[in-house]
């Protein structure tokens, strides 16, 4: 166990954009929460995975709606430990530990802001290994954690309990309906599980991986090397091994809109030197990269817009018209490309018709 620092804060927040894959909310906004909990006198420590007692009770913490709302409605920082209270009043049973849902974007700090304000440390895995827009794509549910019960929360004190028993994809079609009633925007605490639970199904080590990615980032600007090679460099002996630049150019169009408490559209990249165009599909997080109709990169494998001189992530409710950017994606780990992962979190889980193929033998 050891405590995280405000150095660790600024570092996360922009290893967690990375992962974030785009989407996943602003982490600016989380990490300046965390910093408010902690001037409040709060502490965080962060937990490894193997440290858990099989029986600890561990819930996960996050905020769930489209990152576009969380720009203009952002949280108290309250929320994630009303929407924790109302789960362990329904289970009857007090949390031991809390954990990210996602590693990447927002949803790396919402557990942090739990854990400064309720003394409970923080668990350093995940159940996505990146950001994805809905509640079924974890690999908690992937391998056999139901979801539910969980509860929701809102920033006017409400909340509510939902119970799907098993039915993990159920339980997103509710919530989402709620967090749209509650304003687009919403704190949930869900998959309850054991220390156990925790070793076999989640992601291990991913907040730490987010430090380690931020500041690999800013070493490299303060040491005036290139970024990019320090993040391939960095992620060759991690779980995501592989990471490349598939394109690079300007931001040329970006047609955004948020449905169904979703962050979607599509952003274009016109290469800088040659007659090529990049096409970005996203929901919340991108999805696909195509370039002339063939496929760069593909869900879950992350595809990262990155500023083309600092690297510093570009999340999708940010992109903008003129922005000179190089996309770059990142191998997921073999947990999240089994084929039980795909046929939750695959293509074909976003109605996408091209077939999984990792990056690393695309480009």
């Amino acid at each position: 166990m050891r405590e995280l620092t405000l150095h660790d804060l600024r570092d996360l927040a922009r290893g967690a954009a990375l992962l974030g894959t785009g989407g996943g909310g602003d982490p600016t906004i989380g990490r300046l929460l965390v910093e408010a909990a902690l001037a409040d006198g709060g502490r965080i420590e962060l937990l490894d995975p193997d440290e858990l007692a099989a029986d600890t009770l561990v819930i996960p913490t996050a905020m769930m709606g489209a990152p576009t709302v969380f720009v203009e409605k952002i949280p108290s920082g309250e929320e994630g430990v009303a929407a924790l209270r109302a789960l362990e009043a329904h289970l009857g049973r007090r949390a031991e530990a809390t954990m990210p849902i996602e590693c990447g974007g927002i949803n790396s700090m919402i557990p942090l802001v739990v854990a400064a304000r309720t003394g409970l440390p923080v668990v350093d895995a995940d159940g996505m290994g990146r950001a994805f827009p809905e509640l079924q794509m974890e690999t908690f549910g992937v391998y056999g954690i139901p979801g539910s019960p969980m509860a929701i929360a809102d920033e006017r004190g409400g909340s509510t309990i939902i119970d799907t028993g098993p039915d993990n994809a159920r339980m997103e079609w509710y919530s989402r309906g709620v967090t749209i009633r509650m304003g687009g925007a919403s704190h949930i605490a869900e998959y309850a599980m054991t220390g156990e639970q925790v070793r076999r199904t989640a992601v291990p080590r991913t907040l730490s991986l987010g430090i380690r990615l931020g500041r690999t980032i800013r070493e490299a600007r303060e040491r005036h090397a290139d970024p990019f090679d320090a993040l391939r460099a960095e992620l060759a002996d991690t779980l995501y091994e592989h990471g490349r630049i598939i394109f690079e150019g300007k931001v040329v169009d970006v047609m955004r809109r948020t449905v169904d408490g979703f962050a979607r559209g599509n952003a274009w990249v016109s290469a800088f030197d040659e007659d090529e165009r990049l096409e970005l599909h996203f929901q919340n997080e991108h999805l696909v990269a195509r370039v002339a109709g063939q496929v760069r990169a593909i869900v879950p494998d992350l595809i990262c817009v990155l500023d083309a001189e600092t690297a510093e992530p570009i999340t999708t409710e940010q992109l903008r018209y003129g922005q000179r950017v190089r996309v770059f994606a990142i191998s997921t780990p073999p947990v999240m490309r089994s084929p039980e992962a795909l046929a939750v979190f695959g293509p074909a889980a976003f109605g996408l018709e091209d077939a999984f193929q990792p990056v690393e033998s695309l480009t």
